[in-house]
């Protein structure tokens, strides 16, 4: 997500306030991820707020995948700020599917206002009947009086103090698709971006296949085959100059969680593996990665999910990172987000060898 998250344009633009269109447009396309997940009954979406939204290189908004990492059945993770939590959470310390309604009017809420209102503030200003209080100055202008009390008493509904007076996703889809009235407006213009125009080649590598038809035997033969070269070079590399007690037991830490999963034996591999990665100054991509992949055989694709994503932290640009994304968002029934990171992965794998090529 390469264009930054929510809270940029609305708190802290540096050349021009998001526009009325794609506040608008925010709106719709989180209730409509909102709606998907509650399709895959993922219906708990942790911490909904503006930093959760992300923008593609096209300009759209894209809800983040981490709202579904979070285990709601510990009841202690749901906000890092209790102003904006849901009162039944404040109550019971458990979060249900209208929870997620609140923290949307929150949302929306910043996208009228352009600030962070606590949403006990916003709804005094609106009993107050001081709802242009309430509206971002800087769209004075771009938006008709009735579009944004609908908009206001959609939010106020949504913060209901009683979870059954805040109505459900379908409410929230339905009362925000009206307001869709831009869709010829593409998102990047909106957002003062350049057009991106490079294309996602439909070319796939031997890994991209294998991931792109769930052919875990195959992704492991692969993974096997490939090694740790893809870091050589890299400031993360396993190489140690020094060859203390301590870089002797990472070697041997190293060697037993390679020979594990070569084995396939994922249960050990991620024992010898979440060993190494506590003992080593930096982290390994490819330690990262083949974790990953133990986990995804291991049943375990939320924790696949993680390890493939700090393996991208690790080499930004590596392709199998991507792959791996892809696998484990799949086993989770995120198909769409899965094809964008097969996609993403298929686009660096271009890179590379036209690198090499030149």
């Amino acid at each position: 997500m390469p264009n930054d998250t929510l809270s940029k344009y609305l708190f802290h633009w540096d050349k021009k306030p998001l526009p009325w269109e794609m506040r608008v447009r925010v709106a719709y396309y989180i209730a409509e991820a909102l709606d998907h997940c509650n399709t895959e009954n993922r219906k708990i979406y942790h911490d909904l707020n503006a930093y959760r939204v992300l923008f593609d290189e096209d300009g759209d908004p894209r809800l983040s995948a981490f709202g579904l990492m979070k285990n709601s059945r510990d009841g202690k993770s749901y906000s890092t700020n209790l102003a904006y939590t849901p009162p039944e959470f404040l109550r019971t310390g458990s979060v249900i599917p209208e929870s997620v309604i609140y923290s949307y009017g929150t949302v929306l809420f910043d996208l009228l206002s352009g600030k962070h209102i606590p949403p006990s503030h916003a709804l005094d200003l609106i009993r107050g009947k001081n709802v242009l209080l309430l509206m971002d100055s800087s769209l004075e202008g771009q938006y008709a009086n009735d579009d944004a009390m609908k908009l206001v008493e959609l939010a106020s509904k949504c913060l209901q103090s009683e979870a059954r007076d805040r109505g459900d996703i379908k409410f929230l889809l339905t009362a925000v698709a009206p307001f869709q009235k831009q869709k010829e407006v593409a998102s990047h213009v909106l957002m003062g971006l350049p057009k991106n125009t490079v294309e996602v080649p439909t070319m796939l590598s031997p890994l991209g296949k294998a991931c792109a038809r769930m052919d875990l035997t195959a992704v492991h033969d692969i993974l096997l085959k490939t090694g740790y070269k893809d870091e050589e070079g890299a400031e993360n590399e396993l190489s140690f100059q020094e060859w203390t007690q301590q870089v002797q037991d990472m070697l041997n830490t190293k060697k037993f969680g390679d020979i594990a999963f070569r084995d396939k034996d994922f249960k050990k591999a991620i024992e010898y593996y979440s060993e190494l990665v506590a003992m080593m100054s930096g982290p390994s991509a490819t330690v990262f990665g083949r974790r990953a992949f133990s986990y995804l055989m291991n049943g375990q694709a939320e924790l696949a999910l993680r390890d493939a994503m700090e393996a991208q932290v690790c080499l930004p640009e590596w392709p199998t990172a991507f792959y791996l994304q892809g696998l484990a968002l799949s086993k989770l029934g995120m198909e769409t987000d899965a094809q964008d990171m097969l996609n993403d992965g298929v686009a660096f794998d271009t890179k590379r060898h036209n690198v090499w090529r030149n």
